[in-house]
């Protein structure tokens, strides 16, 4: 654990963390435990960052620390079973079988730390046909079902960038898994390893749909239901100046109001009359494109429409509410969500930027009491200059 006089910031203090780096899912859930708190120590390869970007600017590195071990070096597994002998949880995303090979597999981890959570993120499983198979977020959703819900009827589905598989079928799921792990290990004294999928976690995240599907609410093709563009007031609208606003009038009220403010309560009828969506949604269609989306914000706020207008994401700091609950944070002058969620008791902020790699390799080797990170002749870095 962490020092007795260090300051909490977050729920998480005092639980120590190693993420063997990588890109995507793995990094975003070091960075969700690190929001809240734990010490995360990041170990970077010494052949730099592999997303390409400039690691100052890489803010799922904040609230990290780092160290550089070259795995494929003599010392370098014994470098790393140093920090997992000191660990709560340790977050890798190898292919399977990668870090077994390297020598900090599960099995060589939890020899030296019995209580070690070891948490595995990859796209497909540790078993399975596919396991050993490359793959990115959109083929994990596409297999799932996830993916064929997206988008409009006759045309291709829309990939929702790589949220829907990344992070919130894959970090989400890594983080909620190795934090009931953790909690089992502290009751037991007996750690283990999760196993954390993108297909697992998108698949359990269309649950509610399978249910629907089985009671006969919601037809298996895309475009054709309540809440996937199918039904007129749940969906998008154009504006007079290429703008787009969201409307998600879905209950009798919320939908009354909405044809208020567009003056079209003669629709009243069309709300469960699927024989008159396509009127509806020409006629809403039309007026939204007679008026800009700054001048339908305007109409629609302060209103239980359910309408809002569609940000960029260079917008979205600037909403009212947003900036109201500083759901977004300048931070060494990057914008950037703020940690979420939010607590009563132990408060989380963004405490430091992004991890410089091997910054912190001698106060790391301080903190955690292992002097062999930097006494070794193969692994020079030392702290890097600011």
């Amino acid at each position: 654990m962490t020092e007795a006089t260090a300051p909490d910031h977050g729920p998480l203090t005092g639980v120590r963390v190693v993420e063997l780096a990588g890109i995507g899912p793995g990094p975003f859930a070091a960075m969700l435990l690190a929001d809240l708190g734990a010490d995360v120590v990041r170990v970077d390869r010494p052949d730099g960052p592999g997303l390409g970007i400039d690691p100052a600017r890489d803010v799922t590195n904040r609230n990290k620390r780092s160290v550089v071990v070259d795995l494929k070096a003599p010392d370098g597994p014994c470098r790393v079973l140093g920090l997992a002998e000191r660990a709560d949880i340790l977050v890798e995303g190898y292919r399977p079988g990668v870090a077994e090979r390297l020598g900090v597999g599960p099995e060589d981890c939890r020899a030296r730390n019995p209580r070690l959570v070891y948490g595995r993120m990859t796209g497909w499983g540790q078993d399975g046909p596919l396991a050993d198979r490359a793959g990115h977020d959109i083929g994990y959703i596409a297999v799932t079902g996830a993916l064929g819900m997206t988008g409009e009827p006759g045309r291709p589905p829309v990939a929702p960038a790589n949220l829907l598989g990344d992070y919130a079928g894959g970090s989400l799921y890594l983080a909620v898994g190795v934090l009931a792990a953790l909690h089992h290990a502290r009751a037991t004294g007996t750690g283990q390893v999760v196993d954390a999928a993108i297909v697992d976690g998108t698949a359990h995240l269309t649950s509610m749909i399978h249910g629907m599907l089985a009671a006969g609410a919601w037809q298996d093709r895309r475009g054709a239901n309540l809440l996937d563009g199918g039904c007129p007031y749940y969906g998008t609208y154009e504006t007079s100046d290429g703008g787009h606003m969201a409307v998600g009038a879905l209950e009798p009220r919320f939908y009354a109001e909405f044809l208020r403010l567009l003056d079209l309560d003669d629709l009243a009828g069309a709300h469960g009359d699927v024989t008159r969506w396509p009127e509806l949604r020409t006629r809403v269609a039309e007026r939204f494109a007679s008026r800009t989306r700054d001048a339908w914000t305007t109409l629609f706020e302060g209103t239980d429409a359910c309408v809002a207008p569609v940000l960029s994401l260079r917008e979205a700091p600037h909403h009212p509410h947003l900036a109201a609950r500083a759901t977004f944070t300048d931070h060494a002058g990057i914008t950037q969500p703020a940690p979420a969620p939010r607590f009563s008791a132990t408060p989380t902020t963004v405490r430091t930027g992004p991890a410089r790699p091997g910054a912190d390799t001698e106060d790391v080797a301080r903190d955690w009491g292992v002097p062999g990170l930097v006494s070794s002749p193969s692994n020079p870095q030392r702290k890097a200059s600011p």
